[in-house]
């Protein structure tokens, strides 16, 4: 509506921003000056368009015409309000009135006043002789005159309004969690909500007129330019791809735009790549878990006659060659039960159960752990640069998890001499990325393509197979990655888990919500409160509880049972929590396996009962995710 608008006007009419790129222009203005379609699309450059009248003979004979367009470039720079009359190359003359806009770039208005310069020049020379004539042609001004203001006043209605609409486009856009694009058939932005920094870290916001492998990188444009190209065909597409300088996981949808170009939206999809790895690995598991069970039951039932037969055989007297043969197939059926134990580790109800870990601490603790298993002649080296406080982390599993590959890494190395090295670090406050390298012989070809396989071992008899496929298990479970891969000098596993830092606890001391349905349990546990510190109000319903926060703003703790007095559970309580609520803990007697706990778990740490006043000030001191 407004391009038909303003091809009603009878001026020419061009509308360019800051960057000195076209806006608008109506089909006068391309009819005037005789423009190519190119030069009034929308984002052509100006300099572009001053080129073009110059090379055509539009100002006339030009020396130097590149000294020209400098001029006139500069002069548009500045943004000034002017009026102007000018002679054509073609003898028509033409008025220029240009008036900038409040948030940059300006309005221009060209007006052919040939036949009133004429008319002009006409009243001079005859203006005694012609009397009459000068009244019908100063009648014929007069009205030009009002036609001519009546436009203008319909161009600035026109200007304002279209002011208005870009700047409320804008803003929504902006205020959407992606980056909104527009690309020419040239792979050229035209346009931009300025997202793309917060998407991609390191890339500019203002990237209007700049080529996209410029703004994205080799790496990032390889991965999209196929489906641009598509788009630019008219098919449209969906991909994802991981941006190796931020490490983030980016999904991108791209529209044809007819021969005008692609639209392009950009999604940052890293923690829902991250959960939806975890769930994967946990459907795996529990598909493997109903396969196993049953088999691992019958087998382990067979273990146990066949070394209770075994058992048998070794109190009789049999010759030396038979006896010999009776302690082989006991130790094969021992070997066969700890294989039970470690596939139950793999697919048993061992869930990933994160809380706040002080990640400096966990390294400590585990130095000294993986110290004593390694021998003298092989020494461990810990880099510590994660910078982290506090993560929330799963740490029963993580310390099994480094422990397995030290252990590789040392079994790799021998007895010596060798080093193990353990580095942390952060990658983009994406990652907590944690590599372990060793100076052994390395990953051999078959075992970088196998080595995460269940049962897959380079150890003959001595290995299970399953020590990386566990690793593997348990870091996909976390919602993370692995790779394995050889350096320098050895062999190196990188782990990366999602960065996620556990917010503090207020300090002890305050006034505690305590929800709990049971008067005996409410009576002990308050007790336990007020030694720590905490001054206590109870209630024993959600719908209790949620009134005493709505009308409480001096509450610094709630901590809520998850079975509760009437319909409503602690996880009802927890999702119904006003924003800038305080700190909300949850504590149950239920199986870490039953529903409601799994459900609890997901939502921040919970504590098992029974539970005493030094286990619940640890519990409190960990902290748990700030409503």
């Amino acid at each position: 509506m407004t391009t038909a608008g303003l091809n009603l006007i009878q001026q020419a009419l061009s509308i360019y921003d800051q960057d000195l790129r076209l806006v608008q222009a109506n089909r006068q203005f391309q009819a005037m000056f005789n423009l190519p379609p190119e030069l009034v699309r929308s984002g052509a450059r100006f300099e572009d368009t001053i080129r073009h009248l110059c090379v055509t003979g539009e100002y006339g004979p030009i020396d130097d015409i590149e000294d020209a367009i400098e001029r006139r470039v500069e002069t548009a720079r500045a943004f000034q309000p002017h009026y102007m009359e000018r002679t054509r190359a073609n003898g028509r003359i033409v008025s220029v009135e240009g008036a900038p806009l409040p948030q940059g770039g300006w309005v221009t208005v060209y007006t052919d006043i040939t036949a009133t310069k004429q008319q002009e020049a006409l009243l001079r020379a005859r203006s005694e002789e012609l009397s009459d004539e000068l009244l019908t042609r100063a009648e014929e001004l007069a009205a030009t005159n009002r036609q001519l203001t009546s436009a203008n006043t319909r161009l600035e209605e026109a200007r304002r309004s279209l002011a208005e609409m870009e700047a409320r486009i804008r803003l929504t856009t902006e205020m959407l969690p992606a980056h909104i694009a527009h690309v020419s058939p040239q792979h050229i932005y035209t346009y931009s909500n300025r997202r793309l920094s917060r998407i991609l870290p390191g890339r500019p916001s203002h990237i209007v007129g700049l080529h996209i492998a410029d703004v994205l990188g080799p790496q990032v444009h390889q991965a999209v330019r196929p489906y641009i190209d598509a788009a630019l065909e008219g098919r449209a597409g969906v991909v994802e791809f991981t941006d190796e300088a931020s490490s983030r996981r980016i999904r991108t949808a791209l529209t044809p735009n007819g021969p005008d170009g692609v639209y392009i939206m950009s999604m940052d999809v890293t923690e829902e790549t991250q959960t939806r790895a975890a769930l994967t690995q946990t459907r795996r598991r529990e598909l493997a878990a109903q396969v196993t069970s049953g088999m691992a039951h019958d087998f382990s039932n067979l273990l146990t006659i066949i070394m209770g037969l075994q058992s048998q055989l070794s109190r009789l007297a049999l010759p030396e060659a038979a006896q010999t043969l009776v302690t082989a197939t006991q130790g094969a059926a021992k070997r066969g039960g700890d294989l039970l134990n470690r596939i139950a580790d793999m697919t048993g109800g061992r869930e990933h159960s994160p809380g706040a870990t002080d990640w400096s601490a966990f390294m400590r603790d585990f130095e000294t752990l993986a110290r004593s298993a390694l021998p003298e002649a092989v020494s461990l080296r810990i880099d510590n640069s994660a910078q982290a406080e506090r993560l929330w982390l799963d740490t029963g599993m993580l310390q099994d998890s480094l422990l397995n590959l030290v252990l590789n890494a040392r079994d790799a190395i021998g007895e010596g001499p060798g080093e193990i090295a353990i580095t942390s670090s952060n990658v983009q406050g994406t990652w907590l990325q944690i590599r372990v390298s060793d100076s052994g012989p390395g990953f051999s070809t078959t075992a970088l393509e196998k080595a995460t396989y269940p049962f897959f071992t380079t150890k003959g008899n001595e290995g299970s197979g399953l020590g990386l496929s566990m690793v593997y298990d348990m870091t996909q479970r976390a919602g993370g990655r692995m790779r394995i891969a050889n350096h320098a000098v050895g062999a190196e596993v990188t782990l990366s888990l999602p960065w996620r830092e556990a917010p503090q606890l207020s300090a002890a001391g305050g006034l505690a919500l305590l929800v709990e349905d049971s008067p005996d349990l409410r009576h002990s546990i308050r007790q336990m409160l007020v030694e720590t510190g905490y001054s206590v109000i109870e209630a024993p319903t959600a719908g209790e509880a949620i009134e005493i926060i709505q009308n409480l703003d001096s509450l610094t703790l709630i901590l809520s049972d998850l079975s509760l007095e009437g319909s409503a559970t602690g996880i009802d309580l927890f999702d119904k929590l006003p924003e800038g609520a305080p700190p909300f803990l949850m504590m149950t007697s239920l199986r870490p396996d039953h529903p409601l706990h799994r459900a609890a778990r997901v939502r921040g740490p919970v504590l098992q009962k029974p539970f005493d006043a030094n286990q619940l000030r640890i519990f409190l001191r960990q902290g748990a995710r700030a409503v």
